[in-house]
């Protein structure tokens, strides 16, 4: 395949920067995009000055050493001569391999002593470029540590798998419209916050995980991607109210709102295998529940009740509008039940520990630790025809 062949250009061509640039610049490490043969298509991250006057034989390339590694090494990672640390991650259609991000070019903390051992003098023979410039460029190419190489590992990963992914829906399958999360979900899910707890050189502010989800929202709105940017909308939503404090109270208003959006995101997973219903007495709305209480009744709900059967389920919300002193929420699936040990050690012991679901623990042990022994979850129903859970707590 030659380069005009090569659909990964096709994709670049489809605003490619939009829909991952605002994720990437996580730090200023270098993050690019080539095809197959050695071209940059995208610099997410500049690669860094020093690259581009010292290794490069043709401007717009990667270095004839890259390329070398690209074709005939397996292992993803790799020290170039002048001591660098490069990470690469192949973008493979079918059985073709297209391109490859690259990442990182950096000294790690084991070859930072290299940067010291180069002959700047003889470097600007070679090159042409002069001694200043060379001595600049190579006191601006960063140090990174292992931790940090591991998760640019794993983001390269990400996006090339991502990439690949595009080609095949936008490009080769002309869908333009794909009901999935993107990459940059995906990244901030699994990658971003790992980040800002492993590594505190990397940092990440919560607003601007906010603010970039946003972002790339707007940018599936100009791309028409409606589906994909109310996606987004709602992970945003829940992220943020997820960061809350673990025993803040909120109206049941605003937890509804919260598993609205908790399983619109999981109907477009599972499209006509998942329904669902909430019907909440308005008089309701206003009262206080602490919030997180419902979500994993209804994610245990979803997993255990609805997803293993082949044709899906019918999941509900609703309440008991005959109680005055108290409220109690009902979460009601058509799924197979609880097996008949749980039901049992229910019973016998009078507490819903025994389903030894760590959400329903907590969620229990939290409701009883706020309101009180007689407040908590309670199986009103489990068989065949599915599991009715409550949650029982005071007016307030």
């Amino acid at each position: 395949m030659n380069k005009t062949e090569n659909p990964l250009r096709k994709l670049v061509d489809q605003r490619l920067y939009g829909r991952y640039g605002s994720v990437i610049p996580i730090s200023n490490i270098s993050l690019i995009l080539v095809d197959n043969l050695g071209e940059i298509l995208m610099e997410f991250n500049p690669e860094p000055e020093f690259c581009k006057l010292v290794c490069k034989k043709e401007e717009g390339s990667v270095c004839n050493y890259c390329l070398g590694r690209l074709k005939n090494d397996l292992e993803h990672r790799y020290v170039c001569e002048y001591g660098l640390e490069n990470i690469y991650m192949p973008i493979v259609v079918g059985k073709e391999t297209l391109g490859y991000v690259i990442g990182v070019q950096a000294y790690s903390t084991e070859t930072e002593y290299k940067k010291y051992l180069l002959d700047v003098a003889n470097l600007s023979q070679e090159t042409g470029a002069s001694k200043k410039k060379i001595a600049k460029a190579l006191s601006m190419l960063g140090t990174v540590d292992e931790k940090e190489i591991r998760i640019y590992e794993q983001i390269c990963g990400h996006v090339s798998s991502n990439i690949a992914l595009d080609v095949e829906e936008r490009v080769l399958n002309n869908h333009t419209d794909v009901e999935r999360l993107s990459i940059e979900k995906e990244i901030l899910e699994k990658k971003i916050l790992d980040l800002e707890t492993k590594n505190d050189s990397l940092v990440i502010n919560p607003h601007f995980l906010f603010n970039t989800l946003n972002s790339i929202a707007r940018t599936a709105y100009f791309e028409n991607s409606h589906t994909t940017e109310e996606l987004i909308y709602c992970l945003s939503d829940i992220l943020r109210y997820t960061l809350k404090s673990e025993n803040q109270l909120h109206t049941i208003e605003a937890e509804l709102d919260y598993i609205n959006k908790y399983l619109y995101i999981q109907k477009v997973r599972f499209k006509d295998r998942l329904n669902f219903e909430i019907n909440i007495s308005e008089g309701l709305l206003p009262q206080h529940i602490l919030n997180m209480t419902l979500q994993p009744i209804v994610e245990n709900a979803l997993i255990h009740g609805i997803t293993p059967k082949r044709d899906g389920g019918t999941l509900r919300i609703y309440s008991d509008n005959e109680c005055e002193d108290v409220v109690i929420i009902y979460v009601e699936d058509d799924g197979n039940g609880f097996p008949q040990r749980v039901l049992t050690a229910v019973r016998e012991n009078g507490n819903i520990y025994q389903t030894n679901s760590l959400g329903f623990k907590s969620t229990d042990r939290r409701l009883k630790q706020y309101f009180g022994e007689d407040y908590g979850l309670f199986i009103k129903k489990s068989d065949y025809s599915g599991s009715i859970v409550g949650i029982k707590f005071p007016r307030n």
